[in-house]
């Protein structure tokens, strides 16, 4: 069966559907198909809310339930049948979905991730499933907005968090497709990045028939360790009182940038802004320590033993806990790190899921907590196992990126993924069934500098390029349904004038002996 999957671009699907939307008999029958699930359709504990047809362009009204997205104006790419249902997953918990069936479909579905502790339906990801006509569901995640109040004594509500809601939207969501089209959907596929990276990871490893083909961008796995690693980063600057010897000022972030560009940027031969590999940077601080009598363009002892440890793989008891912050990250979530404050996410797990109160004094948090976060491991979150065997025997390819210039997530904590899964299951090379791709210049899942876009989410596409080769989505389709893995990513920048080729691990990415391109080695 041809899928169609790279026979438009992206452009022309949405002007094919924008006349689709005005057939007057194909689009009063589509309005009544889709309003009666209402009524008709039955799926255990679940309840349709809503069911209505939109045009190609309309807009989606998403209601204030999660704050985050009230500024934001989303809209449907394609005409489309927009199911919103809630699917109780406990006598205490339930997620809150929507499924966005295309009227043009190829027989694909997908389900889509969140974000942070969220909270919030990933509309954006909905619209760009439902722009390639596959079938997207997502949900809530188990509860509304990006903070963790809701997980205050609700054990059934970290489960939905940790790994259940999108095995739910899953399950779910393919009932409602065949439902509503009268077959079952061909092939299943997986799209998240952040939170919905580790959504993605723990759908390999719990639920390894749930997609075909999963994307796991920047994923949040090594969970516990990953908090606690963010609540030290701060601690490291005196976190939470800027008033500490050790605090760095905006300023003096842009003086430690710029330091480490001049001793690490010309590494890789380009002097553009750009770190190729993070970890070939031994990034000397000492070279900002002001000398006698100087205080201007220059930092202080606690300063620089604060960059010292944030610039080095954190340990316990000798143990490696987490991987050091990426040099030339720093900018990128500067004020969420080191903005003074403890970054919230930390501070609302140890609270609302850790201590199950919120009382806690921050100015004392450290290895203790970070231990007791680890032990408790809620929901069984941690998502750091390599025994991904079941998912590759029964055929699923899983595509994970990780950007060099995350300022969330240490990239090097892909590699030790990667590494986890290739020892635990005897395999030197995963090119069979897993591929990471490492991104110089991407920062968290999205933005950045250089050629960070391709495709891997809907405001990372290249306009005007609908291939495997410059789409991470149509690559892993491509992988599925005909078997051609992707070797590289071509990545291109924001304004499409340059190209990059983006590395599948452990190649990576150098100049060609003419100067004129990125290629890959190993």
């Amino acid at each position: 069966m041809d899928f169609g999957f790279n026979l438009k671009s992206v452009t022309q699907l949405l002007s094919a559907n924008a006349l689709l939307s005005g057939w007057g008999s194909a689009g009063s029958e589509q309005h009544s198909k889709c309003a009666a699930l209402k009524q008709t359709l039955r799926i255990e504990n679940t309840t349709i809310v809503d069911a209505r047809f939109l045009a190609a362009g309309s807009r989606v009204k998403v209601g204030k339930l999660c704050p985050e997205q009230q500024s934001q104006k989303f809209y449907a790419p394609t005409s489309l049948c927009r199911v919103q249902f809630v699917t109780k997953t406990s006598e205490s918990s339930g997620i809150r979905a929507e499924a966005w069936l295309p009227e043009e479909w190829y027989g694909r579905f997908m389900g889509v991730g969140n974000g942070g502790l969220g909270g919030c339906i990933g509309y954006d990801d909905l619209s760009y499933g439902s722009s390639f006509h596959f079938a997207s569901v997502g949900s809530n995640n188990g509860h509304d907005g990006n903070s963790g109040e809701d997980f205050l004594n609700n054990p059934e509500v970290i489960e939905d968090f940790a790994h259940r809601s999108i095995h739910v939207e899953a399950v779910v969501g393919k009932q409602i497709v065949e439902a509503y089209y009268g077959h079952q959907h061909q092939k299943s596929y997986y799209l998240g990045c952040s939170t919905g990276g580790r959504q993605g990871t723990q759908e390999a490893l719990r639920y390894p028939a749930d997609f075909d083909g999963i994307i796991a961008g920047a994923p949040a796995t090594d969970f516990n360790h990953l908090i606690h690693w963010t609540g030290m980063l701060s601690r490291h600057t005196g976190a939470p009182d800027p008033t500490s010897p050790a605090f760095l000022s905006a300023s003096e972030w842009d003086l430690v940038s710029k330091e480490i560009l001049k001793q690490c940027d010309a590494l890789d031969g380009v002097e553009d802004g750009i770190i190729t590999e993070p970890d070939t940077c031994l990034f000397r601080p000492e070279a900002l320590i002001c000398r006698p009598g100087q205080i201007d363009d220059c930092l202080f002892p606690a300063q620089i033993a604060a960059l010292r440890k944030i610039y080095s793989p954190l340990y316990s008891d000798g143990k490696l806990i987490y991987p050091r912050f990426d040099p030339g990250a720093e900018l990128t979530y500067r004020q969420f790190i080191w903005g003074g404050q403890f970054p919230e996410y930390p501070r609302d797990w140890l609270q609302y899921v850790v201590l199950n109160h919120t009382t806690f004094d921050f100015s004392k948090y450290g290895p203790k907590q970070g231990k007791r976060i680890e032990a408790i491991n809620a929901g069984g979150i941690a998502t750091f196992s390599g025994d991904l065997a079941a998912f590759r025997d029964r055929g699923g390819k899983f595509l994970t990126y990780h950007g060099r210039m995350d300022g969330l997530i240490a990239s090097g904590n892909s590699k030790r993924m990667y590494d986890l899964v290739s020892a635990t299951l005897s395999m030197p090379s995963l090119d069979s069934f897993y591929r990471l791709f490492l991104v110089p210049g991407l920062a968290h899942c999205t933005g950045g500098i250089g050629s960070p876009n391709f495709g891997q989410r809907s405001y990372d596409v290249t306009h005007g390029v609908n291939a495997s080769s410059h789409n991470l989505l149509l690559a892993l389709v491509d992988w599925v349904e005909n078997g051609k893995a992707p070797d590289e990513m071509i990545g291109t920048s924001y304004d499409g004038q340059t190209e990059r080729a983006h590395c599948r691990y452990p190649f990576r990415s150098v100049r060609n002996a003419e100067q004129t391109a990125w290629i890959c080695v190993q």
